[in-house]
């Protein structure tokens, strides 16, 4: 990892610079892709699969009896952990739930609020070297809590044609529609077009690398929405003397396993603390299966000591991390102050790896600053507000002459003769 001691505010941009390709880098790859699957379809989405994953596929959609195949290869162990895990995220996202808001802003006009689910949406739930089973959960609990009535999910198979065991399990524990055995571009855009097998839906969500993230963007010029761009995964730490340095050198490794192009930083005021914790990194990750990954993503990573906490938030803000962990003895003044994170982890006990897998908050995230504005997956992230009004001739003799006042003055005179003639109509019944 790279250490900066003291820098000033004119070199935060190059030090947080993340390790991310520009859109132009990758977008035409991406074009390419969408524009073949938009004419050829199913035929397409295999010849990337094969191309990509190295699997030969006759049918893209997995069938029941390798759920039922897969259901049964999971550990009763897993299964547990994976079904506290859906209680304790289902507790916290049906809590998220709001009735009816209605207001009368006059008397005789009635304005309500009310929330209708997302009817087809699609979850991508990245599988390569990291099968993200535990994405599932915070897609797919929120989907059924909201009542979305399709709930579509595409996933890579291995280079056999086969999904994670572990992937469908969860996927028929949380009531997935569909599952496919697609990832990468090709499955955001059969899940923007429709295929023969894939349904078109109106909403994408999930993680990916960065040519699935370039993909869902592309995927909004097609008048599909997306939850949020969510690159690679990134982790900030602010730690002083009285935090545990191994227990911040394990949060920062957890967050490099992901992949190489994941970014780790820890902001300090203590330079002790700075060099405990890079002992712990060097000691820990030669223990690691994924150690060859974690240190390609450490060369991106940053140790950097700042004067006060003053200066450690606002360098915080202006990076807007995706995961944002506060291990300081003054924690209080971090969470009053910290306004860019996708989501916040208090104390020397609260790990990262928590809201990854089982605390019940969601850890679908906005990553590569866009925490600056957006907000990470909830449940009303699966549900569109509508608003409603019903207007008594009371009401309408109450606002009628504002709103045409206001239509005259914007020259905009089929408006204000709406309201004309219901005003005439009422003036003759009394």
């Amino acid at each position: 990892m790279n250490k900066i001691y003291n820098p000033t505010q004119q070199e935060w941009e190059e030090i947080l610079r993340r390790p991310t390709q520009s859109v132009s880098d990758i977008e035409g790859t991406v074009d390419t892709i969408f524009n073949e699957v938009k004419t050829g379809g199913d035929v397409i989405v295999k010849k990337y699969t094969t191309e990509f994953d190295g699997a030969i596929l006759d049918e893209l959609l997995v069938c029941p009896e390798e759920i039922a195949a897969a259901s049964k290869a999971v550990s009763d162990d897993l299964k547990k952990a994976i079904q506290l895990a859906k209680s304790n995220i289902e507790k916290f996202h049906a809590a998220q739930k709001t009735t009816r808001l209605e207001v009368e802003t006059q008397p005789g006009v009635q304005c309500w609020q009310e929330k209708r689910p997302i009817q087809k949406v699609g979850l991508y739930i990245p599988g390569g070297t990291a099968p993200l089973f535990s994405t599932i959960l915070m897609l797919a609990i929120p989907a059924k809590l909201a009542g979305c009535n399709k709930v579509i999910l595409c996933t890579p198979p291995n280079q056999f044609g086969e999904v994670n065991p572990a992937i469908l399990y969860a996927a028929q524990l949380c009531g997935v529609t569909q599952i496919f055995k697609v990832g990468g571009i090709q499955a955001i855009a059969g899940m923007t077009f429709g295929t023969e097998s894939i349904p078109k839906v109106y909403k994408i969500f999930g993680p990916g690398n960065q040519y699935v993230t370039v993909a869902k963007q592309l995927a909004t010029k097609y008048g599909v929405a997306i939850d949020m761009p969510a690159g690679p995964s990134e982790l900030l730490v602010v730690a002083d003397e009285t935090a545990n340095p191994a227990f911040v050198a394990s949060d920062l490794l957890s967050q490099s396993e992901h992949g190489v192009d994941s970014q780790v930083i820890l902001v300090s005021t203590s330079e002790s603390l700075i060099d405990d914790v890079e002992k712990e990194i060097n000691k820990q990750i030669k223990k690691l299966p994924r150690a060859a990954i974690a240190e390609k993503s450490m060369a991106n990573s940053r140790l950097i000591l700042v004067e006060n906490d003053q200066q450690a938030i606002d360098l915080i803000n202006e990076y807007g991390p995706e995961h944002f962990i506060v291990c300081m003895q003054n924690e209080a003044f971090y969470v009053k102050h910290i306004q860019n994170a996708g989501s916040v982890f208090i104390g020397n006990y609260t790990p990262e790896s928590a809201g990854d897998y089982a605390s019940g908050t969601n850890h679908t995230l906005p990553t590569n600053g866009y925490a600056k504005q957006y907000s990470g997956v909830n449940l009303d992230s699966f549900m569109k507000s509508m608003t409603f009004q019903k207007i008594s001739e009371n009401g309408m003799k109450n606002i009628g002459n504002a709103i045409e006042l206001m239509a005259e003055a914007e020259g905009l005179q089929a408006h204000k003769n709406a309201v004309t003639l219901r005003l005439n109509s009422i003036k003759k019944q009394e």
